[in-house]
């Protein structure tokens, strides 16, 4: 068959629906791909790196006894491979479970703070973090989680229900020691205090330094797991920390957790004037120099 032969076949093969069978192609690999980084990212933030590391190794092991013609060996590796589904089911059950609330998130099935006006998460972001400000002066640890769209209630659970308005003495009351609920974490949903005394899951990334306390890893594994934002008040040092997305920020004031805090809800916060501008501003307007 001459080219020009080839090249009517080909056009012919487009031109009857072979140009939508590329497409289609193109598309199936580029989500499987897409899906595969995404949970090969997942997974280097958790101990589920490892264990893919543990899969590779047993798949490598098994050409090997077959090459090395070791037949016990490979006779039971081939019988455990119909289990392997299972297994990776097992093994992966919170990697799966956040990709299925990354989904969830998508086609918006949230909670949280969607609902509240701009102004209302302000002041609640306001409350939070003069809350913080407080207990750390006084070196009184807290966890504060903030709900944003993976909802948290299997957290709430585990704690005492409470269903108050969030203010800034609340948060000081309950984690003020000799309270029953001081140890905890407490969940907001909104404007709502949800629940105290909760458990937090322990981050089980590999990347902790040593130096990271158990409050600190706590905020970490529920950010690891969920959207939510975790307020940290160190016990020993009074220093306060922001986690979200599995990443902790340390050493804030009160005026960099509002301003981290309302980059996470999407709220614009106004920096606040000295009254030195505000005398200025108020002698041009006078003036009539600014209108």
């Amino acid at each position: 068959m001459d080219s020009f032969s080839e090249w009517l076949l080909t056009g012919w093969y487009l031109a009857g629906g072979g140009w939508r069978a590329l497409l289609a192609s193109i598309v199936d690999i580029g989500l499987v791909a897409f899906a595969l980084y995404k949970l090969i990212m997942l997974a280097k933030r958790s101990r589920a790196w490892q264990i893919l590391w543990g899969l590779g190794v047993f798949v490598v092991f098994g050409f090997v006894a077959d090459w090395l013609q070791l037949h016990t060996i490979s006779y039971l590796i081939r019988s455990s491979l119909p289990l392997l589904p299972v297994a990776i089911v097992i093994l992966f059950y919170p990697e799966l479970r956040h990709v299925l609330e990354e989904m969830g998130r998508l086609v918006g099935w949230g909670r949280g703070f969607s609902g509240l006006a701009k102004k209302d998460v302000s002041d609640i972001v306001r409350e939070v973090a003069r809350a913080a400000a407080v207990m750390s002066e006084q070196k009184i640890g807290a966890l504060i989680v903030l709900e944003r769209e993976s909802g948290l209630d299997d957290i709430a659970a585990t704690g005492i229900r409470v269903d108050a308005v969030v203010n800034s003495d609340l948060l000081c009351t309950i984690f003020h020691p000799g309270s029953p609920l001081h140890d905890g974490a407490i969940i907001v949903r909104g404007n709502r205090l949800v629940a105290a005394g909760c458990t937090l899951p322990l981050s089980e990334s590999v990347h902790i330094g040593t130096m990271i306390h158990t409050r600190h890893k706590a905020a970490l594994g529920v950010t690891e797991d969920s959207d939510a934002a975790v307020v940290v008040v160190s016990e020993e040092t009074g220093t306060i920390s922001l986690s979200s997305e599995g990443k902790l920020h340390r050493g804030l004031t009160e005026e960099s957790l509002v301003k981290g805090l309302s980059n996470l809800f999407g709220v614009t916060e106004q920096p606040r004037r000295s009254s030195m501008a505000k005398t200025i501003d108020g002698a041009l307007r006078k003036a009539r120099i600014k209108s």
